[in-house]
């Protein structure tokens, strides 16, 4: 990993900075692309590409997350407002609807499943992220993501508010 940081470090940063324009945020994702490296080795495939393509593409990702974790702390009051006018129209009174529809629907899932819905659509986080915040594995979290849409979506229907 020394090695690769130093062939690579200095052209990811420029790439994160760039599409950042945040320094501490572009070292910070430079940071978590070889944290990521280093833990999973065996994503590299030298069939597939070039090591520097490779963490590329995790830099890009990382890039992709902070950008989504920055949307939701700049939203005005809470992640909930920015969904709720970024999903709607300008009509305030459907977004007040709205809100209060999402809100009543997302109380009626279990906590499990509320938790991974709210994290990843409103949070901007993945299931990987919260899965080791809350020393599960990441797959368990995909699959309360799953379950928590489907059963968010059946509400919704039984309810008339989402029209397919």
């Amino acid at each position: 990993m020394h090695a690769a940081y130093q062939l690579y470090g200095g052209a990811l940063f420029g790439f994160a900075y760039r599409a950042l324009d945040d320094r501490q945020l572009a070292e910070d994702v430079v940071q978590e692309t070889f944290v990521r490296a280093w833990r999973s080795p065996r994503g590299f495939d030298p069939d597939q590409g070039s090591m520097r393509t490779w963490l590329f593409a995790i830099a890009r990702n990382g890039v992709t997350d902070a950008i989504r974790r920055r949307k939701v702390r700049e939203a005005p009051d809470s992640s909930w407002d920015a969904v709720s006018e970024s999903a709607s129209g300008f009509d305030p009174v459907d977004q007040l609807l709205e809100r209060i529809q999402l809100t009543e629907a997302l109380d009626r899932l279990s906590p499990q499943h509320r938790e991974a819905v709210v994290e990843v659509y409103f949070g901007g986080r993945t299931c990987a992220e919260i899965g080791e915040e809350l020393n599960i594995s990441a797959s368990t979290m995909r699959s309360r993501l799953y379950y928590g849409v489907r059963a968010l979506r059946l509400i919704l229907e039984e309810n008339g508010w989402l029209v397919q």
